[in-house]
């Protein structure tokens, strides 16, 4: 069964290279654009819009990459906390040298890195030095006293006027990060400053995705977004400057909305009239008008919602999230009127554990059928539901084994006897790894691993936290999981 789409993707990627055309053309010079949220694998919008690719923002910027630079800001405070990305479990300076080897991979020019709020961390300084060894430029942009609201410090030499300023050499000059608060904003004011200062055209626009600024208040996508950022307590607010401005009814996000005013004076007094006259202006954002099934659209964001709810509860118990954050989703998942009945593994994962008196697992297949997995002397809930769910898919009879514990009892040994592990059952790699060496004699077996891609997409949950290196490999199969927020017996942590 093909899954529903309802979000143009092609129509997406030419109408917003155009558009973003039409802005560079507006200032006739150079522009900056700070691009929230990812660039390069955006999941979050490839699960609330069905059809957005993870990579569609860099395939539009493939479009016009002889225009396009790239510089990357990382908070240098990131660095010295070793702050981790959720989707990914790596942290940001690991993550930058990541996006680095992608962009030029596929063929866009990364020009420099930007340490941002410098103040001399150790960890910044020694990330700089193995930058440089790598032929990559690194620029010191420092803290401001009083940003973003004491302009005349700001708009001088020792605010702005004090970074170093970024060597550039394109039209289009993408700023980036590895996730939000890295100030990838007062980069682009910084540069388009100095670049005043020294008589060159330049200009600024803002490329973020969500919330869709053509789309209702409380409509889920954007209800999403609040969800997605409930521990930035970003909250979707109407443009009042677009309203008043152009009569028309907008949404944007507080920080915007409140810095804008800051933002708008600082561009009176660099160009002499702000170009912009709300914070919607100032975006370039064209995801909104290439919707095309808001009903598939919706039902993609409410589940978002609820697996938002989930995973920082779980986080919450692991002491990697706030209370008030959980606070602020169990609001969001009120006005959005969800429950977890409208998320319908989670019952059924708990009927198996209850049933068993063990974790459980449970995944709805593309189909719309459930199906689950339990806790075994082999392997754990996760393994055997995905196995489970391979037979389904490949119409393979339930009663088949696809690994016989004469394939598992030796992996079993070596990670006991051998690797010190106190868990003898078989994690999710260790079963797609023993499956894919039986694939090799076992008919049966390769037709199992063939259903493989058909599980991205799919929605999960187990009743227990899973291990890192189950939700590793679900998340790369691109399964969307959710856990109660609960261990497996007395451990307080998961291997």
């Amino acid at each position: 069964m093909k899954k529903k789409i309802g979000f143009d993707n092609a129509k997406y990627l030419k109408t917003q290279s155009e558009h973003i055309r039409e802005r560079i053309a507006q200032f006739g010079g150079r522009l900056y654009l700070e691009f929230g949220g990812k660039l390069y694998d955006d999941f979050h919008a490839s699960r609330v819009l069905p059809g957005f690719q993870p990579d569609s923002k860099l395939r539009m910027l493939l479009q016009m990459k002889k225009d396009v630079e790239i510089v990357i800001a990382i908070n240098a405070a990131d660095i010295e906390q070793n702050r981790i990305r959720g989707d990914l479990g790596i942290t940001y300076d690991t993550d930058v040298l990541r996006l680095i080897g992608l962009f030029r991979q596929k063929g866009l020019y990364v020009g420099s890195v930007v340490l941002t709020q410098f103040t001399g961390e150790p960890a910044a300084e020694k990330f700089q030095k193995r930058l440089e060894s790598l032929g990559i430029r690194v620029y010191r942009h420092y803290t401001i006293e009083g940003y973003p609201s004491n302009r005349s410090l700001i708009l001088s030499e020792d605010g702005f006027g004090r970074n170093e300023y970024i060597e550039v050499s394109r039209k289009l000059v993408v700023v980036t990060a590895p996730g939000p608060g890295s100030g990838k904003m007062a980069v682009c004011l910084s540069q388009i400053y100095q670049e005043h200062q020294r008589g060159n055209e330049a200009g600024y626009a803002k490329f973020e995705t969500f919330p869709i600024w053509n789309l209702p208040l409380k409509h889920p996508v954007n209800v999403a977004y609040e969800a997605a950022t409930a521990d930035l307590n970003d909250i979707n607010m109407i443009d009042p400057f677009h309203l008043e401005a152009h009569g028309v009814t907008t949404v944007n996000y507080n920080r915007d909305v409140e810095v804008f005013p800051v933002l708008n004076a600082m561009f009176d007094q660099i160009y002499g009239k702000s170009p912009y006259q709300s914070p919607t202006d100032m975006g370039v954002n064209m995801a909104g008008f290439c919707i095309v099934d808001d009903e598939v659209v919706c039902r993609a964001a409410q589940q978002e919602i609820i697996r938002r709810f989930f995973n920082t509860r779980c986080q919450q118990r692991q002491g990697a999230a706030e209370a008030e954050a959980v606070y602020k989703l169990e609001l969001l998942m009120q006005q959005a009127n969800l429950t977890e009945d409208d998320r319908p593994v989670i019952a059924k994962a708990r009927q198996i554990a209850e049933q068993t008196g063990e974790p459980a697992a449970a995944l709805c297949l593309p189909n719309g059928k459930l199906v689950t997995g339990r806790t075994t002397d082999l392997m754990g809930p996760a393994s055997t539901m995905l196995l489970n769910a391979l037979k389904a898919l490949g119409r393979i009879n339930d009663d088949i084994l696809l690994l016989s514990p004469t394939v598992i009892e030796p992996i079993q040994h070596l990670k006991v006897d051998h690797l010190g592990n106190e868990n003898p059952r078989l994690h999710t790699d260790e079963t797609l790894v023993a499956l894919s060496i039986s694939a090799a004699t076992n008919p049966t077996a390769e037709r199992a691993m063939t259903q493989l891609a058909k599980l991205r997409g799919c929605e999960m949950h187990s009743t227990v936290i899973l291990s890192q290196v189950d939700e590793r490999t679900l998340r790369r199969l691109g399964i969307n999981l959710t856990c109660d927020p609960t261990f497996q017996s007395n451990r307080l942590y998961q291997k």
